[in-house]
């Protein structure tokens, strides 16, 4: 009886722990792209040189906050 108990606490240990794992590192993967999202201001200066535009420095960081904003929008729906 003592090594069914043994194996049982094992097993649900083990479990608890990949389920622990699997939500900090999620939940740490979401706060690393919200503080580094993966456009930066480069990117977005370039997208729109490639539309033909000057991009100005109030234009660029205007599209960066709608960007965060639609993430952070998203982030709390789900």
């Amino acid at each position: 009886m003592p090594i069914v108990v043994a194996i049982l606490l094992i097993v649900i240990a083990a479990i608890a722990g990949f389920a622990g794992g699997l939500f900090m590192s999620r939940r740490q993967v979401k706060q690393m792209l919200m503080e580094n999202p993966p456009l930066n201001e480069d990117a977005v200066r370039t997208m729109m040189s490639s539309m033909g535009r000057k991009p100005s420095e109030t234009q660029v960081q205007q599209v960066l906050r709608q960007i965060r904003a639609a993430a952070k929008q998203a982030d709390t729906k789900k």
